[in-house]
Formats: structure tokens, sequence, C-alpha cells
């Protein structure tokens, strides 16, 4: 389970920092999405293990960067910051 833990913090760090590099103007703060990132990696990997249990290395790596991804993109705001308004308004 400890390496479980490490691999998923390490793979979802990973995926945050892409994330920061590949869209830095629609993300929040740099720490902020490496934290979400790391931490929802480590609670998908941890909700992963409990429903599959123990012996299923890849499937919990993959559940926590499938968790981690979801987390992250909640935090990507809209590209455009201009509202637009309706022609029936």
């Amino acid at each position: 389970m400890l390496l479980e833990a490490l691999g998923s913090a390490l793979l979802g760090f990973a995926l945050a920092w892409a994330a920061v590099h590949r869209l830095p103007d629609r993300l929040p703060v740099r720490a902020r999405v490496l934290a979400t990132g790391t931490l929802g990696a480590v609670f998908g990997a941890l909700v992963t293990h409990g429903a599959l249990g123990p012996g299923h290395f890849l499937a919990t790596l993959i559940g926590a960067v499938a968790v981690a991804a979801v987390l992250l993109s909640l935090l990507i705001r809209p590209a455009s910051r201009r509202l637009r308004r309706s022609a029936a308004a």
C-alpha cells in the first residue's frame, strides 16, 4: 500500500505539473493545482485500493490518476472573462 500511495502521489504531481504548464492562464495558483493533483491521486488510490483490495497495483494507479484528473478539471476556469448575454434578455 505504501508503494501505491507513493506512486499515485508522484503520478498526481506529474499530472498537475503538466496541467500547470499546459494551461497556466486558466488555472489558479500553481501551489493549489499541484496540491490538488497530488492529494487527489492519493485519495483516488485509497478509494480504488479499498474497492479492489490488495494485489491490483496497476488498477489502483489508474484509479488514482482518474480521480486526480477529475479534481484538476474542476479547477479550470473558462477561457474568456467576457460574459455573453442572450438576445432575448
